[in-house]
């Protein structure tokens, strides 16, 4: 007499009554600053009213913002690190994606622009105070380790910091509107004068500085110290910032009292044109290798860092709350500067897709 096939049997009663599974299918995006929003859409198991998943971060419990039973929304918290983010139903739980969490690196601090890099990978930025308030210390440097010490003690109101083809220093003075020269021990030399509320500065790759004045200008200071009103956009609320791409051309963010701004491309020859236009509040920024454009800006409501691709595909990369500006360090590592302190993600935190 034949056996019966058990096996067959049992891959039957599995096809009539399947388990639920719970799986993320998405999360936007994979890097965060702590505060930051997570939107993960998720499926395999229908959220009865009165339902509420956990999410956590390795054992860390995240703040939930809402749930459906198709998307979560998440709030980082304050003491997750980098780890495995999971989603969890009524006992039955997702699988893992690890989601890339900046570490604090300082506080106390005032950036009001981006922070910058010296050949070495030393981190410069700043304490910058209210409008002509002198603070004790007012550019910190950071060393590749982590280490916080002050730089410069006599420059009020420090803003914009960028360092020419020589590793020299340049700082702009909100203040005063003068642009200066810092020695390697912190010492000011005054370099150009007469900037306007001088902002955001950056230089070319033949050294000549790019300066913005809150008024309307962008000032060019050529290596003989010449000055050029290199272009006139509306004038900002805040601050000018400035980043160069490999052509050559000169971006510009300004904030206004719109929710709707711009982000400003500039020829060599000082054409003026609109790269990118609906970022609401939109402060420094820096190219990556591959050309894309980040911002500290919010895109759709959702404040953090923008990339931006050279089509001009724009989405989320970070979410963050308080951020003024970025720089991009010499491993692909990423400094991130809010409006007191310093964070930095590690290299892993681009290019990431869910497995």
């Amino acid at each position: 007499m034949a056996q019966p096939d058990v096996g067959k049997e049992l891959r039957k009663t599995a096809r009539v009554t399947p388990r639920p599974m719970i799986k993320i299918v998405e999360v936007r995006p994979f890097a965060a600053l702590p505060g930051g929003s997570l939107f993960i859409r998720w499926t395999g198991k229908e959220l009865k009213p009165f339902s509420r998943p956990k999410v956590s971060f390795g054992d860390v419990p995240a703040h939930l913002i809402s749930a459906s039973s198709d998307l979560i929304v998440v709030q980082v918290p304050a003491e997750a690190a980098t780890s495995e983010l999971a989603v969890s139903v009524n006992g039955e739980e997702s699988q893992s994606v690890r989601i890339e969490v900046a570490r604090l690196l300082a506080m106390s601090l005032h950036p009001v622009a981006n922070p910058a890099l010296d050949p070495e990978g030393n981190l410069y930025t700043t304490l910058s105070g209210r409008r002509g308030e002198k603070v004790p210390n007012s550019v910190f440097k950071i060393d590749p380790q982590g280490n916080t010490q002050p730089f410069i003690a006599d420059l009020v109101n420090p803003t914009g910091i960028a360092f020419n083809s020589y590793g020299e220093m340049f700082v702009s003075s909100r203040h005063d509107e003068n642009i200066y020269k810092i020695s390697a021990y912190g010492e000011k030399s005054t370099y150009c004068k007469g900037m306007g509320v001088a902002t955001g500065i950056a230089f070319d790759r033949d050294d000549n500085l790019y300066v913005g004045d809150r008024s309307g200008n962008i000032f060019k200071i050529d290596k003989k110290r010449e000055i050029f009103v290199f272009a006139t956009l509306e004038p900002s609320v805040s601050a000018y910032h400035l980043a160069f791409d490999d052509q050559q051309n000169l971006y510009v963010t300004g904030p206004t009292t719109s929710s709707y701004d711009h982000i400003y491309r500039i020829s060599a020859s000082g054409n003026v044109s609109t790269f990118f236009t609906g970022l609401g509040r939109p402060q420094g920024l820096a190219f990556d290798a591959e050309g894309n454009l980040y911002v500290a800006a919010s895109l759709a409501g959702r404040r953090g860092i923008i990339r931006i691709s050279p089509k001009g595909d724009a989405s989320v990369a970070i979410s963050g709350n308080n951020l003024v500006g970025l720089a991009f360090g010499h491993r692909r590592d990423l400094y991130l500067a809010t409006t007191d302190s310093i964070f930095r993600l590690n290299s892993r935190w681009a290019g990431r897709t869910l497995p």
